[in-house]
């Protein structure tokens, strides 16, 4: 997380400008591609599971703060929604080298994303790394 410090106001008088820190973030959405690729039950399967190694070694090394499924209706786009400490750039780069998004199943797109410091904390957690951890989590 990097902090980023504004000051804001019109007035030439130094009483009337605000000094305020954001934290920033990256946001990363996973969206279902269109032309994904029909796969087999063991195969997508397998695909989830190396979707799920991924994000938690990105989330052991620190740059994953919090990532998770987007419930909804089965024709759904949007798939997944993360937050990561690194920069948009790396960011891009980090979640482009998803197995998932690799096979052509997802696509990615990020976003800055900046809070006012302070305004919310993540505790240190454990990400599952297959689907069988996380139905016995």
């Amino acid at each position: 997380m990097a902090r980023l410090q504004l000051i804001r106001g019109n007035s030439s008088r130094l009483a009337d400008y605000m000094d305020m820190e954001f934290d920033r973030y990256t946001i990363s959405l996973l969206l279902l591609r269109h032309d994904a690729p029909q796969l087999s039950e063991e195969e997508e399967a397998e695909l989830q599971d190396a979707h799920m190694v991924h994000l938690a070694d990105l989330h052991e090394a620190g740059q994953l703060l919090a990532a998770g499924p987007v419930l909804g209706a089965p024709d759904r786009e949007l798939r997944g929604f993360s937050i990561l400490s690194v920069d948009p750039e790396q960011a891009r780069e980090l979640k482009e080298q998803d197995p998932a998004v690799r096979a052509g199943k997802y696509r990615v797109e990020v976003f800055p994303w900046v809070l006012p410091a302070g305004l919310m904390t993540f505790s240190p957690g454990h990400l599952p790394r297959s689907m069988a951890q996380a139905q016995a989590d």
